[in-house]
């Protein structure tokens, strides 16, 4: 035979054996089948009837067996494994401050790693403190308001009786000219019907001039009592009832910031007792709509006699504010970046339950052009939009609680760096056990915890790499991360020892 033959022969071989054998075992089955089957049997009831070794580990493994099937038919849940996965009751939600503003999803945003300084609440020079001063001699007769009391611009503050003698002589004289210029013109006016002679001519003539001479008389007697401390509208209200001013009222001023008010100030900040205003509606619209001024410093009382230009008492506006920083100076090129950028800060106040209030969304408003001999800090100032935290009354008087004050110390975070497209947690969403950080997720009514990077930690945020582990819209806990954590190793490791704290 050829080669090529023998090889296709061997090829047919093998798989004519394995037939004729499946064959030859199918027709005597019934001759080999019952052999090996009790064969089988007798070697099971060897195996039960012999002891087990290994009596003090086949009940545990065959308990733990059990218990596993149990767990996975009953205790355990498809989709949480027991080591990672968390199920906390109301109550202990509840405990470790977890409430439905506490679980977010998760969101991309713009960190900025900032540095952080030390800072004061501060006035604005100039349009904080309000200095109420009158501007003539007199006595006070009465004192409306109280101090600490709240007061809207335009209230009645004080009444004053004028005692100034020249005060008392110009008015005096003002009044004289008044009534000898109302002479001049009734006798003129008798003359003018006088149309024939010379003398009649001559008599109108000489009267129009003694009428001027006494309007340039008056003319200046008005600058005199505008000198004294009179206004334009009280020397009018001397002109209109020809009686003297002997009552001053001392009201409330407007702020300098309310620049709608300007005309209404000079209307309202010295009135002759009286006096009522021609656009009262208007004044008391305006009054309502401004922010409560504060009696800070009462300085006089009923009956004190006070000179021309002596302080009656400081009103204080605190509804806008300064944040004083104070900045070393290897971070000037840090505040000069954060203020030529525009970015906002984020000032922390500390509160005496060891809680925080954070005030986003600040900006600088200037910068200090030196640095301080002393501290070696260079000092900058934040805009401070301040709030009425208690408004009530008491009997006739009203008193407001403003929320910020000078004074309070705070930290200011200053902007270096931006990170756009992080995801940002705050410090008590991530918790750590040695190398690890991780975040518990919700889902339905467990916490899965999840194994994270962090890219950036300070003492208030954490920022979380994107590295799929977390994606946006997943709703994880930014509290009770650290508490979690140490429930779920205490779940893994087991009840305490029954026997602990016992002698034998």
């Amino acid at each position: 035979m050829t080669r090529s033959k023998i090889q296709s022969l061997r090829k047919w071989i093998w798989p004519a054996i394995i037939i004729t054998a499946v064959a030859i075992s199918l027709v005597t089955r019934n001759r080999w089948l019952p052999a090996v089957g009790s064969q089988v049997r007798a070697m099971i009831v060897m195996f039960r009837a012999e002891p087990d070794s290994s009596a003090g580990h086949g009940h545990s493994q065959s308990k733990a067996a059990n218990d596993d099937h149990e767990g996975r038919g009953h205790g355990s849940h498809a989709g949480h494994d027991d080591t990672t996965s968390l199920e906390l009751s109301d109550q202990a939600m509840r405990n470790i401050g977890l409430t439905e503003q506490s679980i977010r999803p998760i969101q991309l945003e713009v960190f900025r790693k900032t540095i952080t300084v030390p800072a004061v609440i501060a006035e604005k020079p100039g349009r904080t403190r309000l200095q109420v001063a009158t501007p003539m001699t007199g006595a006070i007769t009465h004192v409306h308001a109280v101090e600490g009391e709240a007061v809207e611009p335009g209230t009645l503050l004080f009444r004053i009786r004028l005692t100034h003698e020249d005060l008392v002589q110009s008015q005096t004289n003002f009044v004289q000219t008044l009534g000898e210029i109302d002479v001049e013109k009734r006798e003129i006016a008798r003359l003018e019907q006088i149309t024939s002679g010379a003398i009649a001519g001559k008599l109108l003539l000489d009267r129009k001039y003694a009428e001027s001479k006494l309007t340039a008389l008056l003319q200046a007697q008005r600058e005199a009592l505008r000198l004294h401390g009179l206004s334009d509208q009280q020397v009018d209200q001397i002109v209109k009832t020809r009686r003297l001013l002997r009552e001053l009222q001392m009201f409330a001023p407007w702020p300098d910031h309310h620049r709608d008010d300007e005309l209404k100030l000079t209307k309202k900040i010295l009135r002759p007792a009286g006096f009522v205003s021609e656009n009262k509606a208007s004044d008391e619209e305006s009054a309502s709509t401004s922010a409560p001024l504060i009696l800070q410093d009462l300085k006089v009382h009923k009956g004190q006699s006070v000179n021309a230009g002596e302080t009656l008492c400081v009103l204080t506006d605190f509804s806008e504010l300064y944040i004083e920083g104070m900045a070393f100076e290897y971070d000037i090129n840090v505040l000069h970046q954060a203020s030529q950028h525009g970015w906002k800060i984020d000032a922390v106040l500390e509160q005496s339950d060891a809680s925080d209030d954070t005030i986003t969304g600040l900006e600088i408003a200037y910068l200090a052009n030196e640095i301080d001999t002393d501290s070696r800090a260079l000092h900058f100032y934040v805009e401070l939009p301040n709030q009425v935290t208690s408004d009530r009354v008491k009997g006739e008087h009203r008193f407001v609680e403003w929320k910020y004050f000078p004074g309070q110390r705070l930290q200011l975070r200053i902007p270096v760096k931006e990170w756009p497209e992080r995801i940002v947690l705050p410090v008590d969403a991530v918790a750590r056990d040695g190398a690890e950080f991780f975040v518990f997720q919700q889902k339905g009514k467990h916490f899965d915890r999840v194994s994270v990077h962090v890219e950036y930690r300070d003492q208030h945020s954490v920022v979380i790499a994107g590295d799929g582990s977390l994606v946006p819209g997943d709703l994880v806990a930014i509290r009770g991360a650290h508490q979690m954590q140490m429930a779920l190793k205490n779940k893994s490791g087991g009840g305490p020892d029954p026997h602990a704290g016992h002698s034998h």
